[in-house]
């Protein structure tokens, strides 16, 4: 019989060796991550001590003016726009999405479900000034559909609070049904069979179990849909400029000096209140995402 040796040094149990193994392999983890999270660091930390640096100085000694400022007259009109326009965004995109993401679950065609996912990707990262220069080469003033439908005859403009709206469900929808599918695939089979022999209709299992299941899921989708809608610039100034006021513009207005003069550190407390709101999204968004984690894996 062969005979096995342990290679443990006189005194030190072999328990004892192998944790000091695992504690060398994760100190190599961690020196392995450094230059991510350097990277993290620079990318992150800078802008956001620059940020609050600005937003609370003014005339180079530590005032809350800006955040003041930031918040009456027109940038916090700017602001309530932007709110009022990313929570129709986000309510009516669910809405959509949620349904759209069901008819692609459902469907027998194996095809039409990889083609949805597939467009659903590339649409919900299309935006700038190329989604821009799309809607209004169809639905502009001069559009191909608005001059052969004749829709300016009757009040239509793109240039306004709904056309940009609209444009925003192009991405936004694609996000929700790339969001909503992997929960509705969640959903358990036996779940439904169950919900049958016990004599309950369709209706009766999607309000007693599919909605309180997927409620965490299509919050979710919502506040990130919210959040995206709020955190767009490039589409928005391509499209409507200064007619519908959002925060994002007026961040980029001070900024640059299109309006007025030295108002750089207004455009940094702006910048903050949009921080604060998105702080408050995802505080909302990631316990959510953690429910509908524990009864959808």
């Amino acid at each position: 019989m062969a005979e096995t040796h342990s290679t443990a040094p006189a005194g030190l149990p072999l328990k004892n060796q192998v944790r000091g193994g695992g504690g060398r392999t994760r100190s190599k983890g961690w020196t392995a991550a450094l230059p991510l999270l350097l990277f993290v660091g620079l990318a992150f930390g800078i802008p956001a001590v620059a940020l609050l640096g600005g937003a609370f100085t003014s005339n180079g000694s530590p005032s809350t003016a800006n955040l003041t400022e930031s918040l009456q007259g027109a940038y916090l009109t700017a602001l309530l726009g932007s709110v009022k326009l990313s929570a129709f965004v986000a309510v009516v995109g669910a809405v959509i999405g949620t349904f759209l993401a069901q008819a692609v679950v459902t469907s027998r065609f194996r095809a039409l479900r990889e083609a949805v996912l597939t467009a659903s990707g590339v649409l919900a990262n299309f935006g700038g000034v190329p989604l821009a220069f799309a809607w209004i080469a169809t639905l502009g003033n001069s559009g191909v559909l608005t001059t052969r439908l004749g829709l300016g005859d009757h009040g239509w403009s793109l240039y306004s609070f709904w056309g940009l709206a609209l444009v925003y469900l192009y991405f936004s929808v694609p996000l929700m049904v790339l969001v909503v599918v992997p929960a509705l695939d969640g959903l358990r089979p036996q779940w439904r069979e169950a919900a049958q022999n016990n004599g309950a209709s369709a209706w009766q299992f999607w309000r007693y179990v599919g909605i309180p299941v997927l409620t965490p899921s299509l919050l979710g989708g919502v506040v990130l849909l919210f959040g995206g809608a709020f955190a767009a610039y490039a589409t928005a100034a391509a499209m409507v400029g200064t007619v519908v006021p959002l925060v994002t513009l007026q961040i980029a207005d001070a900024l640059t000096g299109n309006v007025l003069i030295g108002h750089e550190n207004v455009a940094l407390a702006l910048s903050f209140d949009m921080v604060v709101v998105a702080g408050l999204v995802m505080a909302v968004y990631l316990p959510l995402q953690r429910r509908s984690a524990r009864w959808l894996r």
